[in-house]
């Protein structure tokens, strides 16, 4: 199969989003010029989308969530917008209620048009450069994204990032999943590897401490129903799992499981954390993929990335970038069909 492109949609301005499909490994992916958005995401012998998305390029610029996106140039949230490099302070826009820097601000990278760079049958790759100033980040910073559908039902996403000046970046990818199809992802299982959770506060945005799962309702070590959220503790899941004190080589760290269907997928990381939210403040009020409604609990996240607001922590990961480095950050999205 060759690679196809078409034109999804336009900006306000005119400029045309481009849609690239790849296929490989048993998947087929189809890939958005604006946010390195993934808006439909498919696996041979299981009907249903393997993401949520939109059929329409106007929705995803109305009605988002970050559906499939690459935020940054820092994913998560920036406690007050607000942090120091080397003895300089800076302040970031707070576009999240006033309060709290999100996923790189209003004009982040997951809300603008990436290049195209490299297309093969299997494999797409997309750069921007973000500049110095936007939304307050210090320096030229160059984003560029590698798809590649690989043999074994493999997404492999690799994130490689560099600057002009020393700043903070992380990127993430932002797909919402769904294994089987239905209204609610609360009929999955799902495994997380972590030892430790990072409590928040109102704001959603780390206290500062590393608190341990044992014994509380984060402790997904072994495979747990979603459906756990409307009982007991009745938690939503919006938190930073600890992985890792650093970024390492590529290891699993989480297994999500369908009890309809028998599609898993398996993510494997080298990062450090893992923010896993399943949607439970989600209503979409238009219809997404093959007019699917999106409401509560209708997908879930499993972001991979450094710890939140890790800049403001002397006790989280290192997380400024400064010139003459590369950040890389890579993960596998592992999907099989029993």
């Amino acid at each position: 199969m060759q690679t196809q492109t078409d034109i999804f949609g336009h900006l306000p301005s005119g400029q045309a989003v481009h849609r690239v499909v790849i296929t490989g490994g048993g998947l087929t992916a189809h890939i958005l010029t604006w946010g390195s958005v993934i808006q439909d995401l498919r696996l041979d012998g299981h009907v249903a989308p393997l993401v949520l998305g939109f059929d329409t390029f106007h929705d995803y610029l109305d009605h988002s969530p970050y559906f499939g996106a690459t935020p940054g140039r820092n994913a998560n949230r920036i406690g007050a917008g607000r942090f120091s490099i080397d003895g300089t302070e800076y302040q970031l826009e707070n576009n999240e209620n006033g309060v709290t820097h999100l996923h790189g601000g209003s004009d982040g990278l997951a809300k603008r048009i990436w290049d195209i760079v490299e297309q093969a049958d299997n494999r797409v790759v997309l750069r921007i450069t973000d500049p110095d100033g936007r939304a307050g980040y210090p320096g030229n910073c160059t984003v560029t994204c590698t798809y590649t559908l690989e043999d074994g039902g493999v997404l492999n996403v690799l994130y490689e990032s560099s600057t002009d000046r020393a700043t903070i970046c992380n990127v993430c990818q932002h797909s919402y999943f769904n294994l089987d199809g239905t209204a609610d992802a609360l009929g999955h299982d799902v495994m997380i590897a972590a030892n430790d959770y990072l409590p928040t506060d109102e704001r959603l945005v780390p206290t500062g401490e590393v608190r341990p799962v044992e014994g509380t309702a984060f402790d997904l070590r072994t495979m747990t129903s979603m459906r756990r959220q409307l009982e007991g503790d009745k938690i939503g899941y919006d938190h930073n799992f600890c992985l890792a004190e650093a970024r390492g080589p590529k290891q699993s760290v989480a297994l999500v499981r369908s009890i309809n269907s028998g599609v898993s997928l398996e993510v494997r990381t080298t990062e450090p954390g893992v923010q896993f939210y399943t949607g439970f403040k989600m209503d979409v009020p238009v219809p997404g993929l093959e007019g699917r409604r999106y409401g509560p609990f209708a997908g879930f996240c499993l972001e991979t990335q450094i710890w939140p607001d890790a800049v403001n922590h002397a006790n989280f990961p290192e997380g400024v970038l400064r010139p003459g480095e590369t950040l890389r950050q890579e993960t596998d999205y592992v999907f099989t069909k029993s």
